[in-house]
């Protein structure tokens, strides 16, 4: 059977557009799909299958805000950090804390993003560069 037949033989429509993934879920509740032995995120699975390739650095955001859905014309591509900024959840509440867990403030100054678009305290990673540093002195 053809992936995209198997895809489809696993989605229910709701009356809201959602394409509700019936099939495994992972932890997070997204969606699980195969697809040339591969596995991925169902949601990932049907854009590739119905619109084309994701461009690479970018996530999918659900617009719906349904993690199991896997409508493709409910996903956009965006960054990370787009995607973060426009959620629910961990992630919104990690965007919206001041100050990284040892109580260094996140601004300009002392944050920074990673190529994922996460971001970090600058002074912590300066500590824990220093702590490295001495050990390997001592080694």
């Amino acid at each position: 059977m053809r992936a995209i037949d198997r895809l489809a033989s696993r989605v229910h429509i709701a009356e809201s557009g959602c394409w509700e993934w019936t099939g495994a879920l992972n932890h997070g509740g997204y969606g699980t799909f195969l697809v040339d032995g591969r596995r991925m995120g169902a949601h990932r699975a049907a854009y590739l299958l119905h619109v084309g390739s994701i461009p690479d650095g970018l996530d999918l955001d659900h617009l719906c805000r349904v993690r199991h859905c896997v409508n493709p014309a409910h996903l956009e591509p965006v960054t990370r950090s787009e995607n973060l900024r426009r959620g629910v959840g961990v992630g919104k509440w990690h965007t919206a804390l001041e100050t990284c867990p040892e109580g260094h403030p996140y601004d300009d100054s002392n944050t920074y993003h990673d190529a994922r678009g996460w971001r970090g305290c600058r002074a912590c990673r300066s500590e824990a560069s220093r702590r490295y540093r001495a050990r390997r002195a001592a080694a």
